[in-house]
């Protein structure tokens, strides 16, 4: 399956009606919106499910198919289940991030360091020439099948890496190498951070930019976990996002890399005891869903991946499977922007965050906030407004009305 592309950004914004307040802080044009924008994680993909939204791009991670699940002993791969999920995700036309950690226990260089998903997987290589045939191994049987390969998941937790940032570094740098050498239009992808452990992000995500840029950057992508503490909203995932995007500035991270949200849920336990971990049901889950990806393309998050689409009793807080409001939050919020052209406004004053999608005939606007209140003004044109869970009702343009976390598109309906 060949890659698509992502059109070119629009040079202009286009004016917003219904804003209230001063020149915006954040703003963002561009577009056409692709689907690719809007990962997922499929844990049984292996086994042939799919999601049934709309998806564009797909995480192969907690897929039983890392390193160390694949090759078992030096001389011995068992390519069974990753051929399948490639074969699957690229049947169903997702695109797929492969994640090319974590350690097999035959090549740790200390057993003892990390035992998911198996002993030995949170160790630094013993030996760099396992990991380079490994990378050139995946890279060589599968070529284009696979779009983008991620070094490493959540490398700035004991969990998952023991090693340096440094060392982290020059694995990145090996593996680069070697895609593009077989494959030079397959995107490499950072290692992971998770944010919201902050003491380890701090401690990891800088010192990997610096080394990464000693070795010029062999890199396409950033990626980090935006998950907020099981108590946290989109609001927090905001933060965390503008947090990173001061981290990648002050690592003087070149312009032209993006920035992916390789993981993201809300509600899991967490950091510590005094965040038990919380369900987050009703229309709350579908308006949460539907927020992080306008959040995305309100502040510059290129793409990001939803975990995951499974039925999972207590590990995330908004479960997403068939017929759950999870769903049907990402299939509306997809509905609303894919193929569309944007510019986006950040909320001033008493206003809302606004995308409008189109043109300047037939303008769409999503309005929403990520906390509290604000007034928008209907559009001239606008003549219904629907939710994220798709409910519709009739408005009238000109008029003033109160915008919170659901987010609200307004348009009149297709004929």
């Amino acid at each position: 399956m060949r890659r698509s592309t992502i059109a070119a950004i629009v040079a202009s914004t286009i004016a917003l009606a219904g804003l209230v307040g001063t020149a915006p802080a954040q703003a963002s044009s561009g577009g056409p919106f692709i689907d690719t924008n809007m990962g997922m994680h499929v844990p049984q993909i292996s086994q042939g499910v799919t999601a049934t939204v709309n998806y564009g791009s797909i995480r192969l991670w907690d897929s039983g198919v890392a390193w160390g699940q694949v090759q078992q002993t030096k001389s011995k791969y068992w390519w069974n289940g990753l051929d399948a999920a490639i074969a699957n995700a690229n049947g169903q036309g997702k695109q797929i991030l492969y994640v090319l950690g974590s350690t097999p226990k035959w090549a740790a260089s200390n057993t003892k360091q990390g035992t998911y998903p198996n002993k030995g997987a949170a160790s630094n290589p013993a030996n760099m020439k396992d990991w380079k045939n490994w990378v050139t191994a995946v890279v060589k049987r599968y070529g284009t099948s696979i779009e983008s390969y991620q070094i490493w998941n959540e490398a700035n937790l004991t969990t998952f890496w023991q090693g340096t940032p440094k060392q982290m570094a020059a694995l990145t740098q090996a593996a680069y190498k070697i895609i593009k050498k077989y494959d030079p239009t397959g995107k490499v992808v950072a290692a992971s951070s998770t944010v919201r452990l902050q003491s380890a992000y701090k401690k990891f995500f800088p010192a990997y930019l610096k080394e990464l840029k000693k070795v010029g950057w062999p890199i396409d992508v950033v990626a980090v976990h935006l998950y907020p503490a099981s108590t946290g909203t989109p609001a927090d995932r905001v933060a965390y996002i503008q947090q990173v995007q001061a981290d990648m500035k002050a690592g003087k991270v070149p312009a032209s890399k993006l920035l992916w949200d390789t993981e993201i849920n809300y509600g899991i336990a967490g950091p510590g005891s005094g965040n038990p971990d919380r369900d987050i049901e009703g229309p709350t889950a579908a308006a949460w869903v539907a927020e992080t990806y306008l959040d995305d393309v309100l502040y510059g998050v290129d793409r990001a991946y939803w975990y995951y689409w499974f039925q999972s009793a207590n590990l995330v807080g908004i479960q997403m499977f068939n017929g759950t409001v999870g769903a049907q939050g990402y299939q509306t919020v997809r509905n609303w922007l894919s193929g569309a052209f944007y510019s986006c406004n950040a909320a001033t004053g008493t206003g809302v965050n606004t995308c409008q999608l189109g043109d300047n005939i037939t303008p769409k606007v999503v309005a929403w906030l990520d906390k509290g209140s604000g007034t928008f003004t209907v559009p001239a044109n606008a003549t219904v407004t629907c939710d994220a869970l798709n409910q519709c009702t009739p408005v009238t343009p000109g008029s003033q009305v109160t915008i919170g976390s659901m987010p609200q598109w307004f348009g009149t309906p297709a004929s």
